[in-house]
């Protein structure tokens, strides 16, 4: 007696390395999705000095043209990523993905400081749930174990990537003018969204079992959203102000309903028990610390390379180009590294480098050369962030059953947002405080050496935490567990073998 296996053409095979076109093909529109998501969080800043200097916007109006993405974008991700279990995959992708494509049409065209608030807060709410909706259709398409670390691996150095390049790609369109840093990801957007209803597959549409949790969606949301206003508001109002303590008071008393009302609820937005995943809870943790760290370190290089050596936007970008350059092309290869050394070993190895490249840039003066201050650094976080980004990615959706894939990866989005929002804040009251206001070089020095101490504690706290998870990861791997097995050349006669647990 033979069986025969059907596979459907919107459910290919992907449990070996040999994938079809339309495998590929949906690969690729995913990871566009992703890239434009990155861009969009880095590529405004250079432009910020144009836009105020043509809307005639203050500084405390133009932070908010950073800061309204961040908001939507971090504030939404839960929710975006329990909508994509529960709504379906790729609807929730597809019209997130096309009301991208009109934010950022809209934010290239007004000629209002209000409007393209608006427009930035849309496009982050937006990215709130294509991000964690692209990525739990890869980690549903692909199988886990190589096939899914080496997709995994390719879509989230296209993230860093964008991330990484969004300063250069800044520093060329700006040159032009400003709006061009709006409109340049709408083609790429509807090329994307066009791509993405003929290849994504079907079955991604069909929505996870469950219910509703409303009131959880409530709290959470306004937990999140609540907590990234206020950290970005405390440097205008003060850190100590009442404004400031009083908006954390909420922040701590909704967090405590939310974990309430989800510890009650027959079908919770975040089901409390992943944190049970030591793989999970880690991976969270390590994308908080090391997106914040990235985050402060890149303000503070951008305000040091501008302010007090004078480059310009495009002397900028390109000074930072090999770090996104050397992400860019690692890309291939990092799904093999993955297989051969697990996420245990290469978190470790990528906050260290981290942490190198923000601790060399402590040498900085007022006549820092190139050579010897950038560059190191910036080749420092370039493997930093190849080893790390796909590898804690990885693990945060590591032995997440399918229904819950979305909410795992906006639990690692989150962080990464909520992450990036905290620590940069912190940076920017460090270097505000240790220049007491002064414009001189050395009072410039004087803030900037304390926020980049900050960063550098902040990377080496993720170190710490991937040290340890590289610590258990041996462990459970030297652990034997007797598991049935089936030999087929027996007519399916049943034995026992000895394996090692593998699990990255």
């Amino acid at each position: 007696m033979t069986t025969a296996t059907v596979t459907s053409p919107d459910a290919p095979s992907t449990s070996g390395l040999h994938w079809t076109p339309r495998l590929w093909g949906t690969l690729i529109v995913l990871c566009a999705a992703m890239f434009l998501d990155a861009l969009d969080v880095s590529m405004v800043g250079v432009a910020l000095p144009s836009i105020g200097s043509e809307l005639h916007l203050s500084t405390s109006t133009l932070q908010w043209v950073v800061s309204g993405y961040v908001l939507g974008y971090g504030g939404l991700l839960l929710l975006g990523g329990r909508a994509a279990d529960l709504l379906g995959r790729r609807r929730v992708f597809l019209v997130a993905l096309a009301v991208f494509a009109a934010a950022s049409l809209v934010g290239g065209l007004v000629d209002d400081g209000g409007l393209l608030i608006a427009a930035r807060f849309l496009k982050g709410v937006s990215a709130a749930f294509t991000a964690p909706a692209g990525l739990s259709i890869i980690t549903t398409t692909f199988a886990e174990g190589p096939a899914r670390n080496r997709a995994l691996s390719i879509y989230t150095t296209c993230g860093a990537s964008g991330f990484s390049l969004g300063l250069v790609l800044s520093g060329l369109l700006t040159s032009v003018g400003w709006r061009w840093t709006f409109l340049m990801p709408v083609p790429v957007a509807l090329l994307a969204l066009g791509l993405a209803i003929r290849l994504l597959p079907r079955r991604a549409e069909e929505p996870a079992k469950g219910g509703y949790d409303i009131l959880g969606a409530i709290t959470g949301t306004a937990t999140v959203l609540l907590l990234v206003f206020t950290v970005t508001e405390a440097q205008g109002a003060g850190w100590l102000s009442l404004r400031t303590l009083g908006s954390l008071a909420v922040v701590a008393a909704l967090a405590a309903a939310f974990l309430r009302v989800e510890s009650r609820t027959a079908h919770p937005l975040v089901r409390l028990g992943i944190f049970r995943n030591g793989s999970v809870a880690r991976a969270n943790l390590v994308a908080f610390t090391m997106t914040g760290a990235y985050g402060g370190f890149q303000f503070v290089v951008t305000l040091y390379l501008q302010h007090l050596l004078g480059w310009s936007a495009l002397q900028m970008a390109l000074g930072l180009l090999p770090a996104g350059a050397f992400i860019a092309l690692s890309a291939p290869f990092m799904g093999p590294i993955v297989d051969r050394f697990g996420t245990g070993r290469l978190l470790p190895l990528g906050l260290a480098a981290l942490v190198g490249a923000f601790a060399l840039f402590l040498r900085l003066d007022e006549h820092s050369s190139y050579v010897a201050l950038v560059l190191p650094s910036m080749l420092l976080l370039g493997v930093g962030f190849a080893l790390a980004f796909p590898s804690v990615n990885i693990a945060a959706t590591d032995g997440v059953a399918d229904e819950e894939q979305g909410l795992a990866s906006g639990l690692v989005n989150t962080a990464i947002q909520v992450g990036t929002a905290v620590v940069l804040a912190g940076a920017t009251a460090m270097i505000t405080a240790g220049s007491a206001g002064g414009d001189s070089p050395q009072a410039q020095l004087d803030g900037y050496r304390p926020a980049l101490v900050f960063v550098t504690a902040v990377a080496l706290v993720g170190l710490a935490v991937a040290a340890v998870g590289a610590v258990v990861d041996r462990r459970r791997k030297a652990i034997p567990v007797s598991v049935p097995d089936y030999d087929y050349q027996s007519a399916g006669a049943m034995t026992t073998r000895t394996e090692v647990l593998t699990r990255r």
